[in-house]
């Protein structure tokens, strides 16, 4: 088996059996691109269903003198996973990932903005030409819904339903959800709809697609990446922002207001509590307050 053929099945069982994203399939095809660019490097010669630990363990000695030990842990990770996937299908009988160790990495927490530093960013959008007017509305749709990046370009028009209150998101996996969208988000949108996207003309696949850009093609990740970056420097903010930036904000002020860490969950998409329990640790004010107010001995 050759190392093309087994990473190429190994994607398509990702995308069919797993249902992964397109995203995550690229991201586990770079490390073992990597792994394999090793072995050529090295001049090794051996099959996926042949390789054994201490290759591997060159492997991880080498890239972690490249990468941090987040990075280093998920290539670690992402190995683990591919070479299950070659035991479940029969070709191999042991992981040479088992008795490798991941580095101890600490929880990140989340970078956030503050509800003035969100109304800044805002306001600073230039409104006078048409891409204004949609950049008000990305911002504004992103933070009232939590929504990641991906879920953001790739939301349609079939996915509003303003009349009850609700935007239809599909996350990681394929997997659906309906998510509460705000009045003033809902107005935006249909502002921009009627106002800027009209004038526009879709390119074929894009006809139901809400954010265009001038061209009538879907934005871009990277698209956003940049529209966000600008608006930080014109305001001077001192923090490295993304996307998710608003995606962490949006969870970390409703839970400072008071809302449900459940519900919080539901809204963000996330499989596991655990994952949304991060925003506890990044808002340790409002702990103090859960225990003053409901506490008995208060």
């Amino acid at each position: 088996m050759k190392w093309q053929n087994a990473i190429r099945d190994y994607q398509l069982f990702l995308k069919i059996e797993r249902g992964l994203s397109q995203n995550t399939l690229e991201s586990y095809s770079r490390d073992l691109k990597k792994l394999t660019f090793f072995l050529e490097q090295n001049e090794i010669d051996i099959a996926p269903i042949s390789i054994n630990e201490t290759i591997i363990q060159q492997f991880i000695y080498k890239i972690a003198k490249e990468v941090n030990p987040r990075s280093q842990a998920r290539i670690i990770s992402g190995l683990r996973s591919f070479f299950d996937y070659l035991i479940f299908e029969d070709y191999r009988k042991t992981n040479p990932t088992d008795l490798i160790e991941a580095p101890k990495i600490g929880r990140k927490l989340p970078d956030t903005l503050s509800e003035d530093e969100i109304n800044e960013l805002i306001s600073s959008i230039d409104l006078s030409h048409s891409q204004g007017e949609r950049n008000r509305t990305i911002l504004e749709t992103m933070y009232s819904c939590g929504l990641r990046v991906s879920e953001l370009i790739t939301l349609k028009i079939s996915d509003l339903f303003f009349e009850e209150g609700f935007i239809r998101v599909i996350g990681k996996g394929n997997k659906q959800r309906f998510v509460p969208i705000h009045y003033n988000a809902q107005k935006y949108i249909l502002t921009y709809i009627k106002n800027i996207r009209t004038h526009l003309n879709p390119k074929k696949g894009f006809e139901d697609t809400v954010f265009l850009n001038r061209r009538g093609n879907a934005l871009t990740r990277q698209m956003i990446f940049i529209i966000l970056k600008e608006l930080a420097i014109k305001i001077d903010l001192n923090k490295k922002i993304s996307p998710h930036t608003l995606r962490h904000s949006f969870a970390t002020h409703l839970l400072k207001n008071g809302a449900d860490l459940r519900a919080i969950q539901q809204m963000l998409g996330h499989e596991s509590i655990t994952t949304t329990e991060v925003y506890v640790h990044l808002d340790k004010s409002y702990l103090k307050e859960v225990v003053e107010t409901f506490h008995p001995r208060k």
